[in-house]
């Protein structure tokens, strides 16, 4: 798989197979995501990759706070959006969420069918295995741009390994309870969680493609 075939087959899964993913897999994935690019060569980027019996501690712990604590710990460390978020930014979250209920056939009026769907990102949608990560807390805005590089690098290093990914910042809402889990050290910060494993093709979710915004929109090509 090239690099082109592997972005254009990246989505965000939201349903995988019951199928695990081996340790060499993960490893290969990481290890080869480590040649992003990064100021400095700083590599700020902090993972923690559980599987098997600890994945299944870790949705067992989750399972058990989520009935009076849906919306996880609290308030998180960051923003996952900006408080004012203007328009066009706006306009293409409001149809992504509202592309996806579709997908499903979840109408805007069945909230119990809504909030069933939220609740699936707090079990990766049934991913087999998950990635989670951090931060160095004296890091600025460049090196959090390195993280966003690499995790996207892994993304793409999971496609050419045939295996699909779901990154979420959801995860920032149990920021308290996964540093507790996973014993990530005071001066690192979390930033997210990732689901990684076999897609369900079967899945109607999975059908779900977001809009790109057309080239012009976003584009400034002069001199050539």
């Amino acid at each position: 798989m090239n690099v082109s075939e592997a972005l254009d087959t990246r989505i965000t899964c939201r349903a995988y197979q019951d199928k695990p993913v081996s340790a060499e897999k993960i490893n290969r994935i990481l290890t080869k995501a480590a040649r992003t690019a990064s100021g400095g060569n700083l590599q700020p980027w902090h993972v923690w990759a559980i599987g098997g019996e600890k994945m299944a501690a870790f949705r067992k712990v989750i399972q058990t706070k989520f009935p009076e604590n849906p919306f996880g710990d609290g308030a998180t460390e960051y923003d996952i959006y900006p408080k004012e978020l203007t328009d066009p930014y706006k306009a293409r979250r409001f149809k992504c969420g509202e592309d996806m209920y579709a997908s499903i056939n979840v109408p805007r009026e069945d909230k119990a069918g809504r909030q069933a769907q939220f609740a699936r990102n707090f079990d990766f949608f049934g991913a087999p295995a998950a990635l989670f990560f951090a931060i160095d807390r004296q890091m600025g805005l460049g090196q959090w741009s390195d993280l966003g590089m690499y995790i996207q690098s892994i993304m793409l290093m999971a496609r050419e390994e045939g295996l699909h990914t779901s990154a979420q910042e959801a995860w920032a809402l149990w920021y308290k309870t996964i540093g507790e889990f996973l014993e990530i050290p005071d001066n690192l910060m979390f930033f997210c969680g990732m689901g990684i494993g076999y897609m369900d093709e079967t899945a109607p979710i999975n059908t779900l493609r977001t809009d790109r915004a057309p080239f012009p929109e976003y584009v400034h090509v002069e001199g050539f």
